[in-house]
């Protein structure tokens, strides 16, 4: 599990035959889950500089390859005792997102991001969202669009101050909006929620 804090910008040394290989400063160790722009992928290999990554056929079918290559946000998988911040991230990419307009504000900037609408039910105004690895909030929601206001904190602490429009991103979800449609989706069809259902969606969290 993550938290979608972004803890340093690696470098991509090589991506080759679904290894990637990372220059970073992170102690990493054999086995570890570290997200690469919010990707979860584990450590086969520690090298002096950094160490190695290596991606299945389902997330290579998912992410854009863009997204590996040049700078990307790192995050190691949190600890039990770790402070927890930002909000659950679990580094399961549910689609590609699209730049479609940035617009400057006086004291921050608006990020429109286009994507499927079958995604659309999942993102919640107000609610979180985690673009490339990275813990923000939702604040406007469309048919097929979503606005992020980002300060200036962010912007440059992150790959962000680099976004253009076009540019696609990692997106995950919130993983609560997630299951809650899961279960409402698949169970049978009534009039009203029962108790049952209504546990078990407790239990979820």
């Amino acid at each position: 599990m993550f938290t979608g804090l972004i803890r340093e910008i690696a470098t991509v040394k090589s991506y080759q035959n679904n290894i990637l290989s990372i220059k970073s400063t992170h102690p990493a160790k054999l086995g570890d889950s570290i997200a690469i722009n919010g990707v979860c992928l584990t450590v086969i290999k520690v090298n002096k500089d950094g160490f190695d990554l290596e991606l299945a056929d389902e997330t290579r079918s998912i992410i854009d390859e863009s997204k590996i290559s040049g700078q990307v946000h790192l995050e190691p998988a949190m600890m039990m005792n770790d402070r927890f911040e930002g909000h659950i991230v679990q580094g399961h990419v549910d689609c590609v997102g699209t730049v479609s307009k940035i617009i400057p504000r006086e004291n921050a900037t608006d990020f429109i991001i286009k994507v499927d609408k079958k995604y659309i039910a999942h993102i919640i105004p107000k609610g979180s969202i985690t673009i490339d690895g990275i813990s923000l909030t939702v604040n406007d929601v469309g048919a097929d669009t979503f606005r992020l206001t980002i300060i200036p904190h962010t912007l440059k602490e992150t790959l962000m101050k680099n976004y253009k429009v076009g540019t696609k991103l990692n997106i995950e979800t919130d993983v609560f909006a997630r299951y809650i449609d899961h279960i409402l989706s698949h169970r049978s069809a009534k009039k009203s929620m029962s108790w049952d259902d209504v546990d078990t969606m407790q239990m979820t969290y």
